[in-house]
């Protein structure tokens, strides 16, 4: 058995950290830009391995200084990808994603794991993601993106996570993605003893009536206004549970109250539902933040079973597995990626192996180059060649140090 050590990006208030230490790793390095969720973390894990600060600035930490470490991981920024946002990927100041992967060829990890949004998982991405897959190739890595829910693994909440896991070639025939847990109980059984904690008569009718799982928790970000429990859809489906969304509490709910919708939810409560056992960790700031640090948090128990799984593949235990090279259904991109030339509407169809119409290759072009430079070629018949990808991947002169400066105030 190995002495597994973390390096730990974005890292949040701590609901991966904590999920990858007690799958068995301890963290090296954890960096995190909020101060409130970096003292979270100081509180928590050893103060002399949490460093606060922009991760792309080299003043904050040094990844030379991590070469070879176990694993890398993160939950970089997810409003890029959110469904509920414009979902400006690559152009959006606060995509860290395709860094995060380019931080492989300088750290080299024996494995990578990131966790976003499901909103990556939209076709909208798909060339997005091929080339994460094909830069972890060339390095050396096999990689595989897999959308887990987190109720599978006993989180009474709704909410779906895209994980990306990569392992060195040599380490990646003995990982496997972990099997679902059995199901999660429901928001009443969850909470009703918190519920009755300060003497609410109305905890058993209460519980009986929560009888579901929650809809995703939504931390929010800095640029919206107080802690509530997200968008209309969110409320109302909190609503036929007998929570009242509009609010997080100060404390439960006490003798004699009364309720129109219901209850509003602690801190602690939030907490419980997103996987942490009370006590385990300790949340600092005040109750906004805290509740937004909860909110935007990776569930521990999630980050544990993936955790475990990769731990067991660098111990290289357990079966082997055939683990091929995973592609994303985006034949476009990669026709375009291979040539490295320019290519027409006819070569195009011949590489892609199907017909295209004019209009489905102008908007699957026009796709591209939301995340990509596309140069185009006039002539008898127009003509294509994929550039770079748009995205910060750490270049000096990116327009992303100028909107990261303008906005950091508000970026969370």
């Amino acid at each position: 058995m190995q002495s597994l050590e973390v390096v730990e990006i974005c890292a949040g208030a701590g609901g991966q950290a904590l999920g990858l230490e007690k799958a068995g790793f301890k963290h090296r390095l954890a960096v995190e830009l909020d101060v409130n969720a970096s003292a979270t973390l100081r509180k928590n894990l050893r103060s002399d391995v949490v460093a606060t600060g922009d991760v792309a600035d080299p003043s904050v930490w040094a990844p030379m200084e991590h070469i070879g470490v176990s694993l890398l991981a993160g939950g970089v920024p997810c409003p890029p990808f959110s469904i509920a946002g414009k979902q400006l990927g690559a152009n959006d100041e606060r995509d860290l994603f395709a860094w995060a992967v380019e931080l492989c060829d300088v750290v080299m990890p024996r494995a990578l794991m990131l966790e976003n949004v499901r909103g990556l998982s939209m076709p909208r991405f798909a060339g997005y993601r091929q080339h994460v897959l094909d830069r972890l190739t060339d390095m050396g890595y096999v990689a595989e993106w897999r959308l887990l829910q987190a109720s599978d693994f006993g989180v009474p909440q709704l909410r779906p996570r895209f994980v990306l896991v990569a392992l060195q070639n040599k380490y990646a025939p003995y990982f496997a993605w972990p099997e679902p847990a059995g199901a999660a109980p429901t928001v009443g059984e969850t909470l009703k003893d918190l519920m009755a904690a300060d003497g609410w008569e109305g905890a058993e009718e209460w519980a009986a009536k929560a009888n579901g799982i929650a809809p995703t928790i939504v931390g929010g970000s800095k640029k919206h206004g107080g802690a509530d429990l997200g968008p209309t859809r969110a409320k109302r489906a909190w609503a036929e549970l007998g929570v009242d969304a509009m609010g997080v509490a100060d404390a439960p709910p006490q003798p004699g109250d009364q309720f129109k919708v219901g209850p509003k939810l602690t801190c602690e409560m939030v907490a419980r539902i997103q996987g942490w056992h009370d006590g385990e960790w300790i949340f600092e700031g005040r109750k906004t933040s805290r509740y937004r640090q909860i909110g935007n948090a990776f569930p521990p128990p999630v980050a544990e079973a993936i955790g475990r799984r990769i731990k067991a593949a660098l111990n290289m235990e357990g079966e082997i597995r055939d683990r091929k090279i995973q592609t994303d259904q985006n034949p476009l991109y990669r026709a375009l990626r291979e040539s490295g030339e320019y290519m027409t509407h006819r070569q195009l169809e011949k590489a892609v192996g199907r017909t295209l119409q004019t209009y489905e290759l102008e908007r699957a072009i026009a796709d591209l180059r939301r995340d990509f430079e596309v140069e185009t070629r006039d002539g008898s018949s127009i003509a294509y060649k994929l550039g770079s990808i748009k995205a910060f991947t750490g270049q000096d002169d990116h327009l992303r140090h100028e909107l990261f400066m303008k906005h950091r105030a508000k970026i969370s």
